[in-house]
Formats: structure tokens, sequence, C-alpha cells
């Protein structure tokens, strides 16, 4: 209770801050929303994406990236806690670390730090220390854990207490899925009465049996990381004693917003561009293709890191423009965004101005030529929706792609900023600790995991969609 009270004190006396990168993530966010109006008065798109939704894999992949969004959007609620006031002054200061509801919601992982490495779920440290006994005896031993463990009053309840917390979380969370689940259910029925009632036909409904269970898994690993968090690192600690869970659930926001950032970037220019050389051809064509075969020349990798390496160097230049250390990491991950966004629309912009050839030789194309339609006509009525299947899944392919190449560029130190929680920084910073003896695998573990689950979920929501979209799937 008094924990709760000190949480609410501290949220109700913060100073709001809004990064670039958090007013990118909430028009993300309005935007989907306004997808979904949207699509509710077009029956046509409708239709094809109730097919996406009524496959049971393209539902619950659309539930997994939504609940990554979800933690996206709470690491993006951002504010600076007040300090405690000097005597004599009622000036309010504060502190200059940046946090997020997020961290409102994982105080019990955020607070808990160790001195250096241990595994997960343990209750010692991983490396020994040289340790004093009461007689003045240096020896070296595993000391216990600071955070971890210490409510146990025999270590050998140290397996039972792990299995009772887990059926405790498994209780809790079957309760919490049971209540939404009955909700929603009568809720269901009752709109099925009114339907019955009315003369009104009732569509093909959804998958609700992995909707349901989808969410109900959902609900059981976020009780079971809640209660088991409070008195073991779940996931074990790094080389500063950092609980790695913690750092892998933040960086999940970096994941999201540059998979997202960076191929919304993407997709004016190769549309804009492949559609106009593969439609207008002639000397629109040849300098289409002059441009993206200049580009693809150009080694992908040293050109981000060039312009990574300028970026930095205006950062030392103008620090007066940077007071935070978290504004400073902001400027640079949303620069590079930008540079991935710039240099990755050439295979886009191939493949659109290959398609967009075939479908302007088309015999409904060519008769609406003879008739004098106009040409942002066709292109908008006949072209567009004829690779729309095309940039729906490079949408979606391109998002997963960046995704992994953030935690490369970052692999090699041209990232984001070393302050800023990303996969890719986890993995750097545990890349010389997979050669020890014994190894310490679970920072790079539990990012490939978090990882791994996104950009599956992305491919596999993407291939229904494609099947959805794709005239020749029919």
């Amino acid at each position: 209770m008094n924990e709760l009270t000190s949480v609410m004190n501290e949220l109700l006396s913060i100073k709001p801050v809004v990064l670039w990168s958090d007013v990118l993530i909430y028009i993300l966010v309005a935007s989907l929303g306004l997808f979904f109006y949207q699509l509710s008065k077009n029956p046509l798109a409708r239709q094809r994406w109730r097919t996406v939704f009524h496959s049971r894999a393209g539902v619950a992949s659309f539930i997994v990236i939504l609940f990554y969004l979800l933690i996206a959007l709470l690491d993006s609620l951002h504010y600076r806690a007040p300090l405690e006031k000097t005597e004599g002054s009622e000036e309010v200061h504060y502190s200059q670390e940046v946090h997020s509801v997020l961290d409102v919601v994982l105080t019990e992982l955020r607070n808990k730090d160790e001195k250096t490495y241990s595994a997960p779920f343990a209750i010692y440290s991983f490396a020994k220390e040289n340790m004093q006994t009461d007689d003045g005896v240096v020896y070296r031993d595993f000391p216990r854990l600071a955070n971890a463990g210490q409510h146990l009053a025999d270590e050998a309840d140290h397996g039972k207490d792990i299995f009772v917390r887990s059926m405790k979380a498994l209780l809790m969370a079957a309760f919490i899925s049971a209540v939404i689940i009955g909700l929603h259910i009568v809720w269901r029925q009752r709109q099925q009465r009114q339907s019955y009632s009315r003369g009104l036909t009732t569509q093909q409904t959804l998958p609700w049996g992995t909707i349901y269970l989808t969410l109900s898994l959902l609900v059981l690993a976020c009780c079971w990381v809640l209660e088991l968090s409070k008195v073991y690192h779940i996931l074990g600690t790094d080389k500063v004693g950092q609980d790695v869970l913690y750092w892998s659930i933040k960086a999940i926001r970096t994941g999201v917003l540059i998979g997202t950032l960076a191929t919304l970037l993407t997709l004016p220019l190769a549309i804009v561009l492949g559609i106009s050389a593969g439609y207008f051809k002639g000397w629109v064509d040849d300098v289409v293709q002059y441009i993206y075969t200049t580009l693809s020349s150009i080694p992908g990798i040293l050109l981000i890191a060039a312009s990574v390496l300028l970026i930095d160097v205006y950062i030392e230049t103008h620090p007066e423009q940077f007071n935070l250390v978290a504004v400073r990491a902001d400027f640079k991950f949303l620069a590079l965004c930008f540079i991935l966004g710039m240099t990755s629309w050439t295979g886009l912009c191939r493949l659109l101005r290959a398609e967009t050839l075939k479908v302007s030789q088309l015999d409904y194309v060519q008769a609406a030529h003879a008739f004098g339609v106009g040409h942002n006509r066709i292109i908008y009525r006949h072209i567009l929706p004829n690779i729309t299947h095309i940039i729906l899944i490079a949408l979606v392919l391109d998002f997963s792609v960046f995704v992994l190449a953030e935690a490369v560029l970052s692999y090699i130190g041209v990232g984001v900023d070393p302050s800023m929680a990303s996969w890719g920084n986890m993995i750097n910073e545990a890349r010389s600790e997979l050669s020890r003896d014994p190894v310490v695998w679970w920072s790079v573990a539990a990012a490939f995991v978090l990882m791994f689950v996104l950009v599956l979920a992305a491919n596999l929501f993407s291939d229904r969609v494609r099947d959805a979209f794709d005239p020749r799937s029919a």
C-alpha cells in the first residue's frame, strides 16, 4: 500500500516529456484507429480484411503485434520526476533522467540491481568474490544476491517457491481471462439476439477460440512476469547487474518504432518512383533506373555507417540542442530511421516497376487509354489495386528486415545510442561473454526470443494479407 501511495504521489507531481518519437507513435496509433474506422465504411475492403482475420494464424499474429504496440505506447508516455526540495526553497527541480509509464509498471524489475551477472532465477551471483568470515578469514565463493531470493527462509525451498508463485500467477491469469472472456461472450450473445430480433442474417464469425487462447496466453505471461519479478531475476542480470528482462521489454519500443518508421519512409519513394517508371516509361524510366542503380551500387552498410557518424558529429558540435540524454538518443534514433528508409527503397521500387510494366499492357488499361481516361485515374483505379498485394507484403517484410537491421547495426556500433534500450545493444554488450566458460547466454537469448516473436508474428500476418489481397490467389 505504501509503494502504491508513493507511485501515485510521483505521478501527480511529474513533468511530462514529449519526444519526437513519442509524437510519431501517437500518430501511428491514431492512424491505426482511423484505418479501422474507414474500413467499417468500405464493404469491399472489409470483406478482404475479414478473410485475414478469419484465419487463425492471421488473427493470433495480429493480437501479438498489437500487444507489442501497446508496450511501445506505454513506453512512449515519458515524464521527469521531481527532485527533493532544497531547504528554504519552494522551487521545484526535476530529474535529468526520463522515465515512462512502462517503468512504473515494471518498478519491481527496474529498482533491483545487482553487482554483476546472475543467472535466471538464481539466488547467488554468477561470479565468485573474495569474502570474509567473522573471524577475518578470506575465502572465495558465490555471494547471495541483494534483490533475489531474500524472502526465502530456507534455500532448499527455492524450487518449491518458484513453482508455488507460478501456480499463483496461473490462477490469477485464469481468473482475469475468465472475466474478460465471459463478459465478451455475454456481449456477443446479446448482439446475436438483437440481430435475430431484427431479422438480420449473421455473418461468418471470427475464430474466437484462437482469439481467447492468444489473449489468455498473453495475460498469463504478464501475470507470471509481474509475480515472479518481485523476488527473482527471471532472465538474470547483465554485466553491471541490471535486470535483463526489464531491458528486453524496454527494447520493444525501439524495435517497433524503427521497423514502422523506416518502412513508412521507404514506401512513398518506392511507390511513386516504381509506378512512374513502369507506367510512363521513356526518359522517366531511365532516370528512375539510374537513381536506384547508382544507390544500389553503394555498399549499404558503409552508407549507413557514414551517415550515422555524421549524425554523431552534429550531436557533438551542437550540445546546447540536447539538454537531456533522452533527447540526444531520440534524435539519433530518428536519424537512423530516416537513413534506413532512404537507403532501402530500391528493392521494392524494382518490383513495382516490373509489375506496373505488366499491368499497364493489359487490355482494360489500354481500353481506358483509348477512351481518354486521365493518367491519374488510370493509376489510381487500375494500376494501384493490382499491385497493392506487393506493397502490403513488402510493408510487413520490410518491417521485419528493419527490426533485424537495427540489431546488426547496434552490434557493430553504428546503431541507436548506447543509452537507448535495444536488442542490438543487448547483443553487442553480451558478445564478449559468449566465449567465456561458463557462457553468459541469457542476454542474447532474451533479445533473440522477443525479436523472434515479433518478426514471426509480422511474417505470418503478412502471408495472410498477401493471400487476401493478391488478385491471382482467389
